[in-house]
């Protein structure tokens, strides 16, 4: 059986995908929570889903197979046995640690169908809706200040950080956040359990259970021998040191190339400056055009790591890495000091492209999109008025799982 997972470039048409659609979960944020769930306002559900639909209808058009994450999930926790495991890490993860009310949640979301435990665990578990019993009130009281006694998971439509598909393997991600780690629990059930990633031997490049945070933002396969991956906000140097060694050591890559970008909420991520949209061509936000702080790392004497500093503009970096005479950087906004920021801001840069030189972006982003087309992408342009709210663009919203070669 071949691997259900192959991804050996950025642009090959893309074949299967992992989405998560929008829940309650979106519903269960308040203005008091936002910062501390990384949202800067709170969508519309049903407006949300309905985009958030039109983009998977957008996916399947084009040849996309689409996986629904709570569906591969579900597949799984079928089983009585390892729906209770399931249950007793989730609420260990989310810091329930309170016995009469861990007791009470867990059997709460226990004795629910599959399905329906999964999306209420998204959605979070308010006070008003578990019957607590317990002998000391006050305790419990204090120990659980708030609304919720699990909260919810609003960033889970993003389904490109908790982990990113690499090669013939996965990266299963330790995140940054304290509001998004539990999500790669979700993937890694998926991983272990379900037969097709346990049958097809996918291989483990990251595990959630490493100290160091890598989210999936920050990982581009340029190709079949380069690999890419942003120093941000979200990703450390000592996770692409440890991420770096598996690809090279096991031959994946020849060369892992690490952009340096700034550690702000704008930029939160490479994928979020910087994409990948046809063979020579890249979307870009005008900042990172350079001279850059790049490293170079390959593999040296005895297995070691060989780290080289380059600094140079964005042109040479991907011309020397691909071993191309041209490369085509198309600025995000056309350039403009005000639409790039503006356009960015909405994810002008994080566009997902389905083929070479085919992609979906946000239609909000019609300076970005028109200077695309004019360089000869075909751009399919989707409503995002209430997914953008999320801070993630269509890249953000898809794990692609299969692609083909170029």
């Amino acid at each position: 059986m071949g691997s259900f997972i192959h991804i050996t470039s950025e642009i090959g048409k893309l074949r299967k995908v992992l989405l998560h659609r929008p829940g309650r979960e979106l519903e269960n944020l308040i203005p008091e929570e936002l910062g501390r769930l990384l949202f800067d306002d709170i969508p519309y559900l049903k407006i949300a889903q309905e985009e958030h639909d039109n983009f998977a209808k957008v996916l399947q058009e084009n040849g996309a197979r689409v996986y629904y994450l709570n569906d591969l999930l579900a597949e799984v926790l079928v089983d009585e046995k390892l729906r209770g495991q399931f249950l007793q890490e989730f609420l260990r993860e989310s810091h329930i640690t309170f016995p009469p009310v861990y007791e009470a949640v867990y059997h709460y979301l226990l004795d629910k169908p599959v399905k329906d435990m999964l999306k209420c665990m998204e959605a979070g578990v308010r006070k008003d809706e578990v019957q607590v019993h317990d002998n000391n009130p006050l305790s419990c009281l204090l120990q659980n200040s708030g609304l919720f006694y699990l909260d919810p998971m609003p960033n889970l439509y993003f389904t490109r950080d908790p982990a990113a598909a690499v090669s013939d393997g996965l990266t299963i991600n330790r995140m940054r956040m304290e509001a998004r780690r539990r999500e790669s629990l979700f993937i890694e059930y998926i991983y272990r359990y379900h037969p097709a990633f346990s049958k097809s031997k996918v291989r483990l490049f990251y595990d959630r259970t490493f100290t160091d945070n890598l989210e999936g933002g920050d990982e581009l396969v340029l190709s079949p021998k380069v690999f890419a991956v942003g120093c941000s906000q979200r990703t450390s140097a000592g996770a692409i040191e440890t991420l770096a060694k598996n690809l090279l050591q096991q031959e994946i890559f020849e060369r892992v190339l690490v952009f340096r970008i700034p550690e702000c909420r704008a930029f939160m991520h490479l994928d979020t400056i910087f994409t990948m949209v046809d063979y020579d061509k890249f979307v870009v936000h005008p900042s990172m055009m350079g001279p850059l702080s790049v490293y170079e790392i390959t593999l040296g004497a005895k297995g070691a790591l060989e780290v080289r500093y380059i600094h140079e503009t964005l042109d040479k970096v991907l011309r020397a890495a691909l071993k191309v005479h041209g490369v085509d950087l198309i600025q995000c906004g056309d350039g403009d000091k005000i639409a790039s920021r503006r356009e960015q801001w909405n994810d002008g840069s994080n566009m997902l492209a389905i083929a070479p030189g085919k992609v979906i972006s946000y239609e909000r982003n019609y300076v970005s999109n028109r200077v695309m087309q004019k360089h000869g992408i075909d751009v399919i342009a989707i409503p995002s008025s209430e997914l953008s709210r999320g801070r993630g663009g269509p890249r953000c919203m898809s794990m692609p799982l299969s692609r083909d070669d170029l």
